[in-house]
């Protein structure tokens, strides 16, 4: 290649889209360090702060998602959908990126729809086990689309997809970290089991309530947890630990900057079921508690647990049951060695490595013969 490549990438709105595309950006930085990147984003959502974090510009769009419970207020989205295609066109053709990639989020679809029209070849990272309706729109315009599960033709093209597994936040895999780091870190006790829960960037409601109504039983158990509640609800959070005297056992946060301490730490794992922390958890090899939320499009993360859940390596526990039933499940598991060595082994089988890597060689790839 004569010239360093000029990449677009968009998407974003959690976590789970954030992070493998700035994995994405990396591993495309890693192989050609001159390469121009330029993220697109929806206004006010977490990219706006975490893409600059990682050392890469944004441009934000107006964009946001349909109101299903408030039909009249999609007027407002209508109009900013319109004004996004608008502005997409123009970062488009300011920009004149080599490749669009889209990752998924409100961002994704005028981004993608803006350079498929001015002839950019589109790259779409589909993460979950359900194709979002963005996606499959934009499907019949892409070059390429990446999927993280087998049996993804019943949604695209066939001769479009390559299987590469989902991007990871590379800092999770450091083989160098100790448990015993791990739990200094975390101020916990090494020789006792631990659980870690977190509810994805923003929290999960229902599985702070679990928590908050078994705070007794946690105790008693003598089991350890590790609880990212999400800003949300961590003032709520703290002042049921302060109404329980405070236990030791339960170190709870807004938010987890060392993840990859945190799991170096976990026996078990409870999880929401986005397609982000599926694949960390595969790679990782963790025995999984999922609880997939019911306020997704599609109800993709059902699917998504139901495809770990049905080869044994993972829990499935439905939303209206958590309160119930999560921890309960969670207290007895996390002390069956059986059950969690077998869950650790059925899971890693279904880890995709390298995906970043093998995502930023296909964009290449595409590049090169334009």
């Amino acid at each position: 290649m004569k010239r360093a490549i000029r990449v677009l990438i968009s998407g974003g709105g959690t976590g789970g889209h954030i992070f493998p595309a700035i994995s994405i950006a990396n591993a495309i930085k890693a192989r050609c360090p001159e390469a121009d990147i330029l993220f697109v984003g929806a206004e006010n959502r977490m990219e706006m702060e975490k893409v600059p974090a990682a050392g890469y510009r944004i441009e934000g769009l107006p964009v946001s998602g349909f109101n299903r419970s408030n039909l009249l207020a999609n007027f407002k989205v209508l109009w900013r959908l319109g004004k996004s295609l608008r502005l997409a066109r123009q970062i488009v053709r300011g920009f004149n990126p080599d490749i669009a990639v889209g990752v998924g989020g409100y961002a994704s679809g005028p981004t993608l729809w803006a350079a498929a029209r001015r002839g950019v070849p589109t790259l779409i990272q589909e993460q979950n086990s359900y194709a979002g309706v963005t996606n499959k729109l934009l499907a019949s315009k892409a070059h390429t689309i990446c999927v993280a599960y087998e049996g993804m033709e019943r949604f695209f093209p066939a001769g479009k997809i390559v299987l590469t597994g989902n991007p990871v936040r590379q800092d999770l895999c450091n083989d160098r970290l100790t448990r015993d780091e791990a739990f200094d870190f975390f101020g916990l006790d090494p020789h006792k089991k631990t659980i870690l829960l977190i509810g994805g960037s923003l929290g999960a409601l229902t599985l702070n309530t679990a928590v908050v109504e078994s705070i007794p039983e946690i105790v008693k158990s003598g089991v350890q947890l590790i609880w990212q509640c999400g800003k949300r609800f961590d003032e709520k959070a703290r002042a049921a630990l302060k109404a329980a005297g405070d236990p030791a056992c339960i170190k709870q946060m807004p938010f987890i900057a060392r993840m990859d301490l945190a799991y170096k730490a976990a026996d078990l794992v409870i999880s929401r079921a986005g397609a982000s922390s599926i694949s960390e958890l595969c790679l990782l090899g963790k025995p999984a508690i999922l609880v997939p939320s019911p306020n997704v499009a599609e109800d993709h993360q059902t699917k998504n647990a139901e495809a770990l859940s049905s080869k044994g390596a993972a829990i499935l526990v439905r939303d209206a049951e958590a309160r119930q039933r999560l921890m309960p499940c969670a207290l007895s598991v996390v002390n069956d060695e059986d059950c969690l060595e077998s869950m650790s082994r059925q899971i890693s089988k279904l880890a995709q490595r390298d995906s970043a890597a093998r995502i930023a060689d296909i964009i290449f790839d595409i590049v090169d013969k334009k």
